[in-house]
Parts: structure tokens; sequence; C-alpha cells
């Protein structure tokens, strides 16, 4: 009954938990620069952080493990003449990453092997860009990674474009033009379609390779920069905005048809800092983090819309943000996603979101494969036309030590499969007990056989005793064939017979006690009324009689066992109703509920 109320999810108690301090990334000097991006960007090795710095534009690379309060100087990856603007890892190289500055150019950095921050130097040594992108004419605002195709980089900027380089080559072989600056931009699972938000309030979806805007449609209305996320492998997009009442909005959209959203515009509340969204093809869930607040929303997409799950809320404003890809996530701990968020521009705390679950082993069904460090296809096939979702690893073989163990970009865990067999195999459990009840009837039918048949031979010998106290000389003829009846009707009673015998004068008074003992068994009423219609032909004709009383006993055990037979079907079958109607009831209308325990009672009767 309570998943009528409460809707069944693996990830209705995920929960945020933060860091200590001691254990965050302390003593930065993030940007304040006023661009609207995320600021952070990670990976299951390094943090890339937009750095304040002088003489131009720099950000700082912290490997995940060095935690704690950092050093007062650190070495920088400084190239730009601007303020860094945005940066973004590659996703099958942990240790390639690109940059956008307000200079107008792209540069693409490799960190260096054994990286630390940590060195003897009175001054750390900084990092040089190992390759740079010229080709727009005012600052690149975003750069993002294709998923599925390696080493194609596409990059927003002022010049109303986004350019789509090959950073193997260095060259922009794809443009696409805007109306006004672009906002944001999102690719899809298999790279071939980009989703874009910009400054004219218009939701796009480009067809990249083929240089045009595939659908168009009116976005978010307010004045205020608005954000976009591609669901995954989903044909979805979910966007966030302001309305014209400055209200923060989400909203849901079907990426063939932009007609209008799914659902319509989702009110959040009222704050005024930008909606950041982010998107957890494992768990289907979407996470929006807002810039200037602490609270984290989550939620989980099912059945073409979302169900809010939960929220994490913390009193330390943040203003960038990051997830870590799920190949990075502690699978030992039941975590599911793990952030990075900036507080008050000096340190990095990080949030690790988990399912609370005491287990010792690997729990499959929260954890599905996740992209994997292969791409699907290259740079060239790309271009050419070709495309494709990259090979997924499965986590089992991380929680194991092991290497990590590719599968198929479909491939289902076969473990959750078993999960609903324990229910199948109870169902039918429950219905056994019915055939049971009727294999148990039987015996006392038995007992009580016995019985009848004892309350018979009593009977006869009070008869006899009887006509023994009123002729004497009868007795010698009649104890001799009662002698030879007893052992063949029941030998277990030849024993009662026997004291009677030995002093029949003694032991008259007590002889209506026996008789008295099985009076109230059901069966010895039918068995009463033939006697006496015996007893005058039992001196002629002993062995008749006895026959024929007998052959009642056997007759009269049938009917019951057939009674007993066709009960047990009945409250069978009256079970079986009962269980339908439960099942198909649902908030269940009188009648129907009236009938119920109108079986229920008959049930109960029946079995009584």
């Amino acid at each position: 009954m309570a998943g009528r109320f409460v809707r069944a999810s693996k990830y209705r108690h995920v929960f945020g938990k933060p860091t200590r301090k001691e254990s965050c990334y302390d003593n930065l000097h993030i940007s304040r620069n006023a661009w609207d991006t995320n600021l952070v960007k990670a990976n299951p090795e390094y943090l890339a952080v937009n750095w304040e710095a002088s003489g131009g534009g720099a950000f700082a690379v912290i490997p995940v493990n060095e935690k704690g309060r950092l050093p007062e100087q650190i070495p920088l990856f400084r190239g730009h003449t601007g303020p860094v603007l945005d940066t973004d890892w590659n996703p099958f190289n942990d240790r390639i990453i690109a940059s956008g500055s307000d200079d107008g150019k792209v540069f693409i950095w490799q960190v260096p092997q054994g990286f630390t921050l940590y060195s003897d130097d009175e001054e750390p040594n900084d990092v040089a860009p190992v390759s740079k992108l010229t080709g727009h004419s005012r600052k690149v605002g975003q750069v993002l990674f294709n998923p599925a195709a390696e080493n194609i980089l596409a990059s927003a900027s002022g010049d109303y474009t986004i350019k789509l380089w090959d950073i193997g080559t260095g060259k922009a072989h794809l443009t696409l033009k805007h109306g006004d600056i672009v906002q944001s931009l999102s690719w899809n699972a298999n790279g071939t379609l980009l989703a874009t938000t910009s400054r004219d309030k218009k939701l796009r979806v480009w067809d990249v390779r083929q240089e045009r805007a595939a659908h168009e449609a009116p976005g978010h209305t307010g004045a205020k920069n608005s954000r976009v996320v591609w669901m995954g492998e989903h044909n979805r997009l979910a966007t966030t905005g302001f309305s014209k009442m400055s209200d923060r909005q989400m909203a849901l959209w079907d990426a063939g048809n932009l007609a209008e959203p799914i659902g319509g515009f989702t009110v959040l509340d009222s704050i005024s800092g930008v909606c950041m969204p982010f998107w957890d093809d494992g768990t289907q869930c979407l996470y929006l983090a807002g810039k200037g607040d602490g609270n984290i929303r989550y939620f989980e997409y099912e059945n073409d819309k979302f169900e809010f799950l939960s929220e994490y809320k913390s009193g330390d404003p943040q203003r960038g943000l990051a997830f870590v890809p799920r190949r990075g996530i502690n699978v030992h701990e039941n975590e599911v996603m793990r952030a990075y968020k900036t507080v008050n521009d000096s340190y990095i705390e990080p949030i690790s979101f988990t399912v609370p679950r005491r287990a010792e082993v690997f729990q499959s069904d929260i954890y599905p494969p996740a992209t994997g460090l292969k791409p699907a296809v290259s740079a060239a096939e790309w271009l050419s036309g070709k495309d494709g979702v990259p090979a997924k690893i499965d986590l089992e073989s991380i929680y194991e030590g092991n290497a990590p163990k590719e599968v198929p970009a479909d491939y289902k865990p076969p473990t959750p499969a078993p999960a609903p067999s324990p229910a199948k195999t109870q169902a039918p459990k429950r219905e056994e007990p019915a055939p049971v009840v009727t294999q148990r009837a039987p015996p006392p039918s038995m007992s009580e056989q016995k019985g009848s048949i004892a309350a018979m031979a009593s009977k006869f010998q009070d008869d006899e005793g009887a006509d023994d106290e009123d002729e004497t000389s009868s007795f010698e003829e009649i104890s001799k064939p009662v002698q030879k009846h007893i052992p063949a009707a029941a030998r277990v009673e030849a024993k009662p017979p026997s004291p009677v015998k030995v002093s029949p004068t003694k032991t008259s008074p007590p002889k209506p006690e026996p008789v008295s003992q099985p009076a109230p068994r059901s069966y010895q009423q039918p068995l009463s009324s033939p006697p006496p219609a015996a007893v005058p032909t039992f001196s002629s004709s002993d062995s008749g009689s006895v026959e024929s009383s007998l052959e009642q006993i056997k007759n009269l055990l049938e009917a019951q066992t057939k009674t007993i037979n066709a009960q047990s079907e009945k409250i069978g079958k009256l079970a079986q109703e009962v269980d339908t109607l439960k099942m198909k009831v649902g908030s269940g209308a009188q009648d129907q509920s009236e009938r119920i325990r109108q079986l229920e009672l008959e049930l109960e009767a029946a079995r009584s």
C-alpha cells in the first residue's frame, strides 16, 4: 500500500555529505571575473580552477589527493594575455585540458607527468600551453570537448560563433553562426548534435556537421542568463532560466520538437542567481546549483518528468561548481556523485552524494556502467560523418581493484534480474496452504472411523450383556460368534470385550459408561439407528448385520471425505478471488470493498 503514496526509487534517500575544512582545498585565489561560468572543472585526478592572477590570465590545476592548505605560491598554467573564462578536461585523457580566455584564444595544455603543487624550488615553474588555436575575433566564453569523438573541441565566442576544432591539427573545420552571444552549450551522447542558449532568448539544436540549426524555439523569457544541458542518451534537454517576473525556472524539452517544453516551465524560486544544471546519466538525476546560494537540488527523471528527490542545504554560498565523471566516484562508500564547490573564493569543498546503505558487496543496482576512456570515433572519422557512443566500463571491476573492464555501450548489468525472483517464488507459496489443508483432513476421519467401530462393538457387547442377564442359557451360544467377529472387524478393539466377558455380573453396572463416551462423536448418531433392527436378527445371522453396518460406515466416510474435499476447493477459490480483488481494487470502490468483506466472512465461516 505504501507504493501508492510514496514513489519507489533507489535514489530517494540520496543525501549530500560535506567535507571537513582540513580535507578541503584551502588558500586559493579564485577568479573574481564577472563572466558567467562555472569557475571549476574536475576529473578523477585533477581540479582546474580559474585563478585571480595579475599580468595576464592563468588557471591552477590541483591534484585531487593534495588536500588541505596549499602553498602560498603554486605552479600555474600561464599563457593567456587576458583572464581565463572557462576550461574543460578532455574526456578521454585526464591530462589534457583546454582553456578559453578574454584574449579571444583557445589554448591546449598538458599536465606534466608527476605534477604536484609542492616543490623545493623558491619559485614554482609555470606550465606553458602545448598548442594555440586562433580564429575568434572576441573573447572565448565557453569551451567544451565532444563526448564521443577524439580531439574535437567546441568554443563559443563573443563574435556570435561557435567553432569546432580538431586539436590534433589545430584547425577549425566547422563554424556555427548565432545572432547573439552564446550563454551555454551542451553535446548529445554521440556528439552529433549541439544544444545552445544565447542572449537572444532562443534555444537551438544544431546539426553540427551540416553547420545549421536543426531546431529553434523561444526559451526562457527572462533577461538573465539561461543554461542548457543534454540529458545523456535521452533525446531530451533540460534548461534553467528566468521568467519575465525574474522567477527561476526549469524546463524539459524534446530535442526533436522545441515547440514548447514538456509540462511547461516549472518555477523553482525567486532567487536572482543563475541556476547551473548538471546531468548524471548513470542515476538519471538532474542536479541544480544556484549561484549565490548554498543549496543543490536534485531531481530524478522518470516518465518524461522530473521527480524531486531532495535538497542539499548549506550556509556557504557558491559561485562555481563541478561534478566529477562517474568513473571517478568512490564505489566503496556507495557514492553516486561528487561535486566540488567554491566557497568565498578562497577554498573548494568536496560534497559527496551517497546512497545510505550498509553492505559489504558491490551494489550493482545503483552503479550501471560508466563511460570509459576510449572514444567511439577519431576526429577524422567524425568529420567524415561517422558517429557512435563510447564504450563503457563496469564499475564492479574498479570496486574489486582491477583494471577497468570495458563493456558495450548498451550493456546492462545482469545482477538486478534475480531481484524480482524472490517475489515470484513467494507468491505461489502463499497459495500452497490451501491444498495442504485438504491433505490434513483425512487423518482425523481415520481415527473417528476406529472410534465408530469401537462404539459398534461396544453396543453389541452391551446388548449381549442384557440378554445374558435375562437368559443365562443363551450366554454360551452368543459368546462364540462374538469372539470370532471382533478380530475380523477391528483387532485393536479386541481387548475391551475380554474383560467384559470375564465377569458379566460384576461389570454390568459400569457398562453404560463406554456407551456414553463415543456419544459426542458425529458418527454415532447415524450408527445408533441400525443396532435396534440388528439386535433381534443378531442371534440368527450375526455376520450379515456386521457387514451391513461396516458398509454403512464406509459409505458415510466416503460421503464425508467428498464434502471435505468440496469445502477445501471452495475455500481455495474464495481465497483466490479475495486476493485477485485486493490486487485489482485501487483506492477501492465501496461495492468492491463490501464484496471483499463478504468473501472474507464466507472464507472464515468455511474454515471454521
